[in-house]
């Protein structure tokens, strides 16, 4: 397992844009598919964004597609979620997990991904 602690989360207006960052401990980053995942009150927890370990595939909920961009720097440990013309249904708090993987896979469901960030409040205003 590793220590994923996430950053960028705020309150802001329909229309801006916020930029998630999430910093993994310990070696071995570039062996570990990342994800990001929301959950607003009272609704389940999902996949937003996904990104393999080799950065070859990634996955993108439908209902922002086109507006968030999930990307990586390994040599920072560190997966970023841009989030662009952010929606009040945007609104959650945004998770960062991550799961080693042995090949490029890119594991889409919360229950595969063993380690876990701390979460990142996402507020959009009306």
């Amino acid at each position: 397992q590793v220590q994923l602690v996430e950053s960028g989360g705020g309150l802001v207006q329909t229309g801006d844009s916020l930029r998630l960052s999430c910093v993994s401990s310990g070696s071995s980053f570039n062996m570990y598919a990342m994800g990001w995942f929301r959950q607003a009150p009272g609704k389940e927890q999902l996949i937003v964004a996904g990104i393999s370990r080799d950065a070859d595939k990634t996955h993108y909920a439908d209902s922002v597609k086109g507006r968030f961009t999930i990307s990586r720097d390994n040599a920072k440990n560190t997966v970023y979620l841009q989030m662009n013309d952010l929606k009040p249904e945007d609104t959650a708090v945004y998770y960062c997990a991550a799961q080693f993987t042995l090949t490029s896979v890119l594991p889409l469901a919360s229950y595969e991904y063993r380690s876990w960030g701390q979460g990142t409040q996402v507020t959009v205003s009306s």
